[in-house]
């Protein structure tokens, strides 16, 4: 008893137990990469088993004091270096950790791992045996270092039992960690090497002393924590915004989103190994991008709507018919607010040559009504309900505000179809582009390929021009948005008819590529 009230035994006997934690610091990364060979059911077992039989070597090798001391005498003698059993056991564990850290590290940078769908595990003994010959090299270390602290045996042993147990408690949270960051694993391979190196140098008689080993590991760890955090806030930044719109830029880049411009950013260069064309390109970002644009992005706006005034004579009514290339029309009382409902242009004329009454028939046939704050997506289900009749979009008062066919969708995801009566909303020119007010953002960016004008908070090219005048522009006025020079040609009445599009700065990336 009168031991265990010895102040130095205690002093000695934590400072060991430190120190024995502090030199197994490498051994644990260097478990948590071989554990991370096997299937995650058998990497707990494994460490187990290694650590434990690591511990049984320890024992053994303390309680071979004796031994251990005349390790230290040379052995045999080439050239100028003198070896001594410790120094032969330090060289070929150096030898081992340079081997095994190099393949380790090629397999990561080249990917080797995950070539395929079914990974290839090392054996489960091949894994237990190098822990526990790394341990035996790592072991010498520990065990001349506790011999040269300490004079009593038990209280060797009882440091490096309670250090091992340490260690084993460890090692999960460690492996768990080095598992889910990758770069931790390329550092800790580093840090390897660089141990593998000393331990060499250590065997021709080189003393490198351990602080300058651990500063540099901590100044590492501390870069590498740095990272980790940047890391962290990047993609805590990256889940605020949608996933969807997230899925559509990975997608765009793995379909080789970013285009090779010339000279002129109409025209695009394609290498001949692309797997997508513009044309499908545009198609599926339309549909990732689908579910972000608002109603007013699709629908026909009001002043474009072809609509059936019931008041007017039948003459008048079935020429309209027959002069526009719509099959379907809202019938309305004298203007276009006071609709009775939404009927097929050649039913309309059968009935007008039945001389039936337009009011009564229009109104057998309502119009299916959405307000124009709801979203692209649910509006499909709509369209489904209406089996192939058209949807009426009106504002928050009962104004009508436009109408959506299922044309209007596939515009959407597809592009343009112009009918008979209309012309293109782009027409490309010499110098530029001449664009109608009311064309679709989305539409536009893809024509013009800038993500200024995609992420605008407007619908059309009209509503972005007025929320940047801030006010009703006049004919020949000039609005410079970033690189484009956007001329207005023509107004109609308060309306932004027609635009002249122009690049003035050359689009970011274009010198690079």
């Amino acid at each position: 008893m009168d031991i265990l009230m010895d102040p130095t035994l205690w002093v000695g006997l934590l400072t060991l137990i430190l120190l024995e934690i502090v030199l197994g610091i490498d051994n644990l990364v260097f478990i948590a990469i071989l554990a991370e060979r096997l299937p995650p059911k058998k990497r707990d077992k494994a460490r187990v088993i290694g650590l434990g039989l690591a511990l049984l070597m320890r024992l053994a090798l303390l309680s071979l004091i004796s031994w251990m001391v005349t390790m230290t005498r040379p052995l045999i003698s080439v050239a100028m270096f003198d070896f001594s059993g410790r120094d032969l056991i330090l060289l070929a564990g150096g030898l081992f950790l340079l081997f095994k850290a190099t393949v380790e590290l090629h397999e990561r940078l080249e990917n080797h791992e995950h070539d395929g769908t079914n990974r290839g595990y090392a054996g489960f003994w091949a894994v237990v045996a190098q822990i526990v010959i790394l341990d035996a090299v790592f072991s010498l270390d520990a065990v001349i270092t506790a011999v040269g602290m300490v004079n009593n045996l038990p209280v060797m042993m009882t440091a490096v039992v309670i250090a091992m147990g340490i260690m084993l408690l460890a090692s999960k949270a460690l492996t768990r960690f080095v598992n889910a960051h990758p770069t931790v694993v390329v550092l800790c391979l580093s840090f390897l090497l660089m141990i593998g190196l000393s331990l060499i140098a250590e065997g021709f008689g080189f003393h490198i002393p351990k602080g300058y080993l651990y500063a540099a590991i901590g100044f590492s760890v501390i870069i590498e924590m740095f990272n980790q955090i940047a890391r962290h806030n990047f993609m805590k930044n990256q889940s605020r915004r949608p996933i969807r719109e997230r899925t559509a830029e990975a997608i765009f880049r793995l379909m080789g989103g970013n285009r090779t411009r010339t000279e002129d950013p109409r025209v695009m260069s394609h290498s001949p190994k692309e797997p997508f064309v513009d044309e499908e390109r545009y198609m599926i970002t339309g549909v990732l991008s689908l579910s972000s644009r608002s109603l007013r992005s699709v629908m026909t706006p009001r002043n474009e709507i072809s609509w059936v005034d019931c008041r007017r004579s039948v003459e008048e009514l079935r020429a309209t018919l027959l002069s526009t290339p719509h099959s379907m029309f809202p019938v309305c009382d004298g203007e276009l607010d006071q609709l009775l409902g939404v009927v097929r242009a050649k039913d309309l004329l059968v009935a007008l040559d039945n001389h039936q009454d337009i009011n009564v028939y229009a109104a057998q046939n309502p119009a299916i009504v959405v307000p124009e704050t709801l979203d692209v997506l649910n509006l499909l289900g709509v369209l489904r309900r209406a089996k192939g009749s058209l949807v009426v979009v009106t504002n928050e008062f009962g104004v009508i505000q436009g109408l959506v066919t299922p044309l209007d969708v596939l515009e959407a995801i597809a592009g343009e179809f112009p009918d008979e009566d209309e012309t293109p909303d782009i027409v490309v020119e010499e110098h530029g582009w001449l664009v109608k007010g009311g064309t679709d953002l989305h539409a536009l960016q893809q024509a013009l390929g800038d993500d200024l004008i995609k992420h605008h908070a407007m619908a059309s090219l009209a509503g972005m021009l007025l929320h940047e005048r801030d006010q009703l522009p006049t004919v020949g006025e000039v609005i410079i948005i970033g690189p484009w020079r956007f001329t207005i040609v023509q107004m109609l009445e308060y309306r932004i008819e027609l635009v002249r599009i122009e690049r003035i700065a050359p689009l970011p990336g274009a010198e690079e590529e």
